[in-house]
């Protein structure tokens, strides 16, 4: 294979129906830590804890859901399941559940009233249930991965339409010394059976880890990455352009998708990123802590919804159940500063005029503005519907003698790139892509 061809195939890996949605309908969502933990001050439980400490006396599910889409989000992801193994529904497997709970007398169901909450504020409702289960006498043999799937099964069955669920790959001791060897192909069939709209998050689902829980992205954001990277997913190109292996490959690498990696690569899948933080230290509820400053929430939003990734944001509920009036103000910040900073975009119905510039895989798109304007952030586009393309591009705009002038350098677009620039006063931005794949399709270019 050549490279020219080779790059060609690269560029034709597409994203599925779901993780299209996910990408355009679904980038910024909330997770929401519930469990004993919120009780005992712990981040991972043991499974020992009595379920009659978890009794949310004032919980308030819509409170939840209201501060959520405040914030601008659009799903939450509610842990149904931590490492503890205690379960927020009236599951038929274990005691460790609401069933011991005080809460309405044993009889609650936070995954209920979580779900119908989001359906009345008009948010989509996924659920994180845990493999690990230090509390389960299963845990550590074959009968684990029954027992995981008739919980997985309740779930993906009694709660109406589910838009992700999530997974990690946390696995410990279990009672008989052993570790648990996960049924992960089997899950993610029973996910398919049940709700096939749902998109997974897991190395064998339709979006990928970013590598950090920081929310911190890489400079060059790619959805379309070595399959070694996500060994469950069926490749879309085959056969390498260069001898060698990938053995090594993790999330946590930071060229993830780039020219260097992928010509090593058996095949090439379309996994887009998550990019996952909390709103404090903590993924639970600790008193003592303090939720990050607007400033870094904010500029995580825009390097990760604004860099070809989607964002999780976790909120953890109180012991009563409820959000920290903290968390809830700082909640309502980022939400009104995402709507003020994007609410007119000055390129609004206009379009770009696409040139020759250096070639077929180095256009230029001039967008010229009804008259001067004054712009802080440029977004772009590509139709990710038809794979991602762009490797590297420069903005320039037109200065006060007419000439065209660098603003910023940037690398990938994928599906939204939101680049904060210095301001500028212009009527007229230029886009030049100086690397691709193949010839890029852009979407959109917006300006605020």
């Amino acid at each position: 294979m050549d490279f020219k061809n080779f790059l060609k195939n690269a560029a034709q890996v597409k994203p599925s129906e779901n993780q299209l949605r996910h990408l355009r309908e679904t980038p910024f969502y909330a997770f929401v830590h519930f469990s004993p933990n919120t009780y005992t001050n712990l981040e991972w439980g043991d499974g020992t804890e009595d379920p009659a400490i978890f009794n949310p006396t004032e919980l308030d599910c819509d409170q939840w859901a209201k501060a959520i889409k405040d914030a601008g989000m659009t799903g939450m992801v509610l842990t149904a399941k931590h490492h503890d193994g205690f379960c927020l529904w009236q599951t038929k497997y274990t005691e460790h559940s609401m069933k011991n709970s005080p809460y309405k007398n044993g009889k609650g169901d936070i995954v209920k009233e979580a779900s119908e909450a989001c359906k009345k504020y008009g948010l989509k409702f996924g659920f994180y249930l845990s493999p690990w289960d230090r509390n389960s006498k299963y845990y550590g043999t074959d009968e684990y991965n029954t027992y995981y799937k008739n919980q997985l099964t309740e779930l993906l069955t009694n709660y109406g339409e589910i838009f992700y669920v999530w997974f990690d790959g946390a696995c410990g001791e279990g009672p008989n010394g052993k570790k648990q060897v996960y049924d992960f192909e089997g899950y993610i069939e029973l996910i398919k059976k049940y709700q096939p709209q749902a998109n997974i998050f897991h190395d064998g689902g339709t979006i990928r880890w970013c590598g950090n829980e920081a929310g911190k992205a890489p400079f060059a954001q790619w959805a379309v990455v070595p399959m070694e990277l996500c060994p469950m997913n069926e490749p879309q190109t085959n056969g390498a352009l260069m001898d060698g292996s990938l053995e090594f490959l993790y999330n946590t690498d930071i060229t993830i998708g780039s020219l260097q990696q992928i010509m090593y690569s058996k095949g090439l899948v379309f996994a887009p990123a998550e990019t996952d933080m909390s709103i404090r230290p903590g993924w639970f509820y600790h008193e003592n802590e303090e939720p990050h400053s607007l400033e870094r929430l904010f500029n995580t939003y825009l390097r990760t919804v604004g860099n070809n990734s989607t964002f999780n944001l976790n909120i953890p509920p109180m012991p009563n159940g409820k959000f920290d009036p903290k968390d809830l103000e700082r909640l309502h910040e980022l939400g009104e500063l995402i709507r003020t900073e994007f609410n007119e975009n000055l390129a609004e119905g206009i379009s770009f005029e696409t040139l020759s510039g250096y070639g077929e895989t180095q256009p230029e798109y001039v967008l010229k503005l009804n008259e001067k304007e004054t712009i802080k952030y440029i977004e772009i586009a590509e139709r990710i519907s038809e794979g991602q393309r762009v490797e590297s591009f420069v903005v320039f705009f037109k200065n006060k003698d007419n000439l065209w002038e660098e603003a910023e350098k940037s690398t990938t677009i994928g599906s939204r790139k939101i680049l904060k620039i210095n301001p500028i006063e212009t009527d007229a931005i230029k886009i030049r892509i100086t690397s691709s794949r193949d010839v890029p399709i852009i979407e959109w270019i917006k300006a605020y």
